[in-house]
């Protein structure tokens, strides 16, 4: 937690509600550019849309990995050139391709025959680049199910884009988010490497390979730092490109706002509900639903800190809905004060990525939480 969101938070602002450093996301920008400074920024706008991050991204030199047409718009009114968005999502409305392409937007992924017809018929001459299936081990958050194509099948498409009237620009994976480990990248690289050297061999010349996001943040233990990742990443393609390498997109999301933000929440009710457990039950004003949508399966584990001093003991985390699945962490170890009582501060650290954007709206009556950016 930096300085500025800690004296924010001394004002006492009405919970729930995220506290966000903007120059925090500056930093690490800055840090992501020092890293890669041959590879163009495309931040993962779905990570948080807020426009004063936008903005400072923006005006930064940043370009923008938008998933919907709205996001191409927000980014657009934040001041981003239409020329500097990617539609990254493979799954997309024709009037929204159609939309985009009108606004100007270049690229478009793809990952399927019926999408790259699609975005054929509603973004004539566009460039698009092919989403392949990578392996996702060490990922917090895997995203491999959904998305992605087999090797074999991208080339296959790529190879029907030029009669297609589109630009066959270059492949994409994602590694999962919350990657800890640099290795992903590197074999993902060199799997990518294979479809560009088959389609020059087949007369197609990929220009582009995205290395999409997965770059992650300290949450309860040491993570590799975007240095790490770096190196990593130019090793493998000067190792599978030679002096041929080709342009490099990365979609940094939560490596860009993770850190920057802490939410505010308040304990709605501290209870012992189980005897025979020693575990009390902490129910804070925002869960699952209100924006902590990682904590599904425990997955992402977020450090949380409470007013009150003197011993702590153990407890289960849930949000104050009637949802029987609105518990955040009943099987991962927590511990908060023993004083805890209704009505304090419990502190969610590092929740500038996914929280505003994963909140529901007004589910159960209650209302999304409040955004502060400083």
């Amino acid at each position: 937690m930096t300085p500025k969101v800690s004296s924010f938070i001394d004002t006492m602002p009405a919970t729930p509600c995220l506290v966000l450093d903007l120059d925090r996301v500056a930093d690490n920008y800055a840090a992501m550019r020092r890293a890669l400074p041959s590879v163009a920024i495309y931040y993962a706008v779905k990570a948080n849309p807020a426009q004063p991050i936008l903005r400072l991204l923006s005006e930064a030199g940043s370009c923008f990995d938008a998933a919907s047409l709205p996001e191409i718009e927000e980014c657009l009114a934040a001041g981003a050139k239409a020329e500097h968005i990617s539609f990254g999502n493979t799954v997309k409305k024709p009037s929204a391709i159609a939309a985009a392409h009108a606004h100007g937007v270049p690229l478009y992924a793809f990952d399927s025959a019926e999408e790259l017809a699609k975005i054929a018929a509603h973004a004539p001459g566009a460039k698009v680049y092919c989403r392949i299936e990578v392996k996702n081990e060490g990922a917090e958050w895997p995203l491999s199910k959904k998305f992605g194509t087999t090797t074999e099948r991208a080339k296959d498409l790529l190879l029907s884009a030029p009669g297609m009237g589109l630009i066959a620009h270059g492949i994409s994976f994602h590694v999962g988010s919350q990657q800890t480990g640099t290795e992903a990248y590197a074999l993902a690289v060199a799997q990518a490497a294979m479809i560009f050297t088959d389609l020059k061999a087949q007369g197609v010349e990929l220009k582009m390979i995205n290395l999409g996001g997965g770059f992650p943040i300290r949450y309860q233990r040491d993570v590799p730092n975007a240095d790490d990742f770096g190196n990593v990443i130019m090793d493998a393609m000067i190792k599978h490109f030679g002096n041929d390498i080709p342009d490099m997109l990365i979609e940094p999301g939560r490596a860009m706002v993770g850190d920057a933000g802490v939410v505010v929440s308040e304990a709605v009710l501290v209870c012992q509900r189980i005897p025979a457990d020693p575990r009390r039950w902490v129910y804070l004003d925002i869960g699952r639903y209100g924006g902590l949508a990682e904590t599904e399966g425990e997955a992402i584990r977020y450090r949380i800190t409470a007013t009150g001093r003197g011993p702590v003991g153990p407890v289960v985390l849930a949000g104050p809905s009637c949802d029987g699945v609105d518990v955040m962490y009943e099987k991962t170890p927590y511990f908060l004060p023993v004083s805890l009582q209704s009505g304090d501060r419990v502190l969610i650290h590092d929740t500038g990525a996914y929280v505003t954007s994963y909140a529901s709206q007004n589910f159960n009556g209650f209302a999304p939480l409040e955004e502060h950016y400083i």
